[in-house]
């Protein structure tokens, strides 16, 4: 169901990728909300949108329509900055290129089952992330489990 929307992608940008991710399978919308596959595709959708502007030289910011998907873009244009203030080289138009990857695989595998969070629920089981958050407390992984390390 993934393989369509990333087998473009260089080595680079799957660390990106599994990076971009990671920050989306961690955020917590305000109040009682939730986000759905379509705040996902919508958050990426904007923000590469944002990138693919500023390659060109035009500086704008493009606006997700919900409020979750906002909340969840400006998590990621966050994100970036850390990346990039700690030394790291992410260029826009690579972001970009990522976040589109994203757009494409919230919105066709949401396509593709009944379910609003599908995507999500596939990248929470491939991330595994309920289960490297259950050892982050302790110093080392029980027997027989790999711990995942998230950045």
């Amino acid at each position: 169901m993934l393989l369509p929307s990333i087998r473009h992608l260089s080595e680079r940008q799957y660390q990106l990728f599994f990076l971009f991710h990671t920050a989306i399978a961690r955020h917590k919308p305000e109040g009682f909300g939730r986000i759905i596959d379509e705040d996902v595709a919508e958050a990426t959708a904007a923000l590469a949108a944002t990138l693919e502007t500023a390659v060109r030289g035009v500086i704008y910011q493009h606006m997700p329509q919900s409020r979750a998907a906002h909340g969840l873009a400006n998590e990621l244009t966050t994100l970036l900055g850390e990346i990039r203030s700690q030394g790291g080289k992410v260029y826009d138009g690579e972001a970009a290129i990522v976040l589109r990857a994203i757009e494409h695989g919230a919105r066709e595998v949401s396509k593709a089952s009944a379910g609003e969070t599908t995507y999500l629920a596939l990248m929470t089981r491939l991330l595994q992330v309920k289960r490297a958050e259950q050892h982050a407390g302790s110093s080392e992984p029980s027997k027989g489990q790999n711990a995942l390390i998230l950045p």
